[in-house]
């Protein structure tokens, strides 16, 4: 009979072990208070796929326009070559034939 704890001590251990069990409900409940639900965290991923394939697209659409202006400026050039400075080179060309005499009958 001295092996076993008298009702006291049971009852005191007993109340030890609801107070650490009260304790830890605490601890958990406010670890849950922190934590994000399932459906809000699936929204906030799903809005930001969704910006970055916007993003995406564009980069995708600026890159495009970039594109297209350096065809335009390359388009450009070539226009001004042939209009501008071909003429002016075959004008010279044509002088200097002239200021030699060739082509002359």
């Amino acid at each position: 009979m001295a092996d076993e704890p008298t009702l006291g001590e049971v009852a005191r251990r007993l109340a030890d072990v609801h107070a650490d069990l009260k304790e830890d409900l605490h601890q958990l409940a406010s670890r849950l208070d922190g934590k994000v639900s399932t459906d809000i965290f699936e929204l906030r991923m799903k809005t930001l796929e969704k910006d970055i394939a916007d993003a995406a697209a564009r980069a995708t659409a600026v890159e495009a326009g970039q594109a297209e202006r350096d065809r335009k400026r390359a388009a450009d050039r070539r226009l001004a070559f042939s209009a501008l400075v071909a003429p002016v080179l075959l004008l010279l060309l044509q002088v200097y034939l002239s200021a030699r005499g060739a082509g002359s009958a």
